[in-house]
């Protein structure tokens, strides 16, 4: 039972960007839009997603469980139309910085589904290997634009699922190139930012991004080791080729550190103490992707931070955080960096909403293209629930504090979408009555599904020879 603590904001400015996103939405609906349409205002009202067939008991639904399974089933979106609309509706006061992550879609006793990989992911029914839980599933990636303020908020702009031969670098590749041309970059704003975590290669995504107005931040182990320039010979030079390596630059260890380029220091409210430490032209002890005409390992030298913060909201002693920039020279500010990562952790609240309230990841699909077309829908769905934030009364549970309308977070815009849908259109038609089918002609009889084994996603290893410097 729900209880209302206000009314309804009349905004019209708001409620026509919804009306006008909620069109779009559906004119990038191919088969089955009106079914599809109406799991999006499904999955946007208060209701527990257990599975697909809970969506249909959501107040409001017009159809029954059976249109549900078939939309999924046999439904198409157009994938770049939608992705030039999720951009279209990007919030305009929002810096152009993005966080890529990816996040798994666990389905490790569903024999009969292909194109699953292995992965290391905390499961019920995970498999313990070398001491880390490996579980079978569909990795996804999911292309977010941070909010410039704390909170929960975040835009999804894509989201696609990681094939089983290709990794999640060469995905987020992928996703980075199809974003840019759709992005409005104005003068007075900087450069797009994107953010990545530590399981992305950091080489590759600057080397493959180098050509394109964007900047790249990627978190590095503790352990890694970069090597500075040679410094220039004084005098005659002796036989043999010349020293590619200066000093050993090693992230354990502070002695092996050169005097910084850039320093940072500050008070923040919610992390304490910020001390933040860059060096340039630094590049990798080891790289195996890319090497010189002669055969030898490509010098890719990059910026490196070193972050250091007091506390975190949970009051823990974190360490130093390293993290790898790519990015033109000029273009480079230690302030927006080391804020922007730690604002990529918004991307793991989305992630616990989406499968704990959306239901992403709930359902018992067996193709990956259904949970495909579910995981776009989920990220219509949170951009539905971003653009009615203004527009939603706070309709609270008893034990609930009341929130002002820019204190509304996702789960509370949902507790009360439903009662908005009486004051929007919808684009999706009503359906016809109908009468069920035949069913399975007598005497017809179903073979057992294909079974297919998860594929390993780890690298092969390659001899020390060949990546020996």
């Amino acid at each position: 039972m729900t209880t209302s603590s206000s009314v309804a904001h009349e905004l019209a400015g708001a409620q026509q960007a919804l009306r006008e996103f909620r069109h779009q939405v559906y004119d990038c609906l191919d088969r089955w839009p009106d079914a599809l349409f109406d799991l999006v205002d499904a999955q946007a009202s208060a209701v527990a997603v257990d599975g697909l067939a809970h969506l249909t008991l959501a107040p409001g639904a017009r159809r029954g469980h059976g249109s549900a399974y078939r939309a999924i089933a046999d439904g198409a979106i157009d994938t770049g139309m939608l992705r030039e609309t999720l951009a279209g509706f990007r919030p305009a006061e929002w810096e152009p910085t993005f966080a890529v992550d990816t996040t798994l879609w666990a389905r490790p006793a569903a024999q009969c589904s292909p194109e699953r990989g292995l992965h290391k992911y905390n499961h019920a029914q995970a498999q313990i290997t070398n001491g880390k839980p490996i579980t079978a599933g569909w990795s996804y990636s999911w292309l977010v634009n941070l909010s410039t303020e704390p909170g929960s908020w975040v835009a999804p702009l894509d989201v696609s699922r990681v094939n089983t031969s290709q990794t999640c670098t060469e995905t987020a590749i992928g996703q980075i190139l199809l974003l840019l041309p759709l992005l409005e970059h104005p003068r007075s704003q900087p450069l797009p930012l994107f953010v990545c975590d530590a399981g992305y290669d950091a080489v590759t995504l600057g080397v493959e991004l180098a050509d394109q107005p964007v900047q790249t931040l990627i978190r590095l182990r503790n352990d890694r080791v970069m090597w500075t320039r040679p410094q220039p010979p004084t005098g005659k030079r002796g036989p043999g080729t010349p020293r590619r390596h200066g000093r050993r630059f090693h992230f354990a260890h502070p002695e092996s550190h050169t005097p910084p380029d850039h320093e940072l220091a500050l008070h923040d409210p919610v992390y304490g103490n910020v001390h933040v430490t860059a060096w340039h032209q630094l590049h990798p002890e080891t790289q195996t992707h890319y090497r010189d005409p002669d055969g030898r390992p490509s010098i890719i030298e990059a910026t490196i931070l070193r972050l250091t913060v007091d506390k975190t909201p949970r009051h823990r002693q974190p360490g130093p955080i390293w993290l790898w920039f790519n990015g033109p020279a000029d273009t480079f500010d230690p302030d927006r960096c080391w804020r922007a990562y730690l604002r990529r952790f918004d991307v793991e609240h989305f992630f616990r909403f989406a499968r704990q309230n959306l239901g992403w990841a709930t359902p018992r699909l067996r193709h990956p293209q259904q949970a495909d077309r579910f995981s776009q829908l989920t990220a219509i769905t949170a951009t539905q629930l971003r653009l009615a934030r203004p527009l939603v009364a706070d309709h609270r549970l008893p034990w609930q504090k009341p929130l002002t309308s820019q204190q509304m977070t996702p789960g509370r815009v949902r507790q009360g979408f439903t009662h908005l849908l009486a004051t929007i259109d919808t684009p999706a038609r009503w359906p016809k009555p109908t009468k069920p089918g035949p069913g399975r002609p007598k005497g017809r009889t179903s073979e057992p599904a294909p079974r297919y084994e998860p594929t390993r996603t780890t690298k092969v290893k390659i001899p020390k020879e060949l990546i020996r410097p």
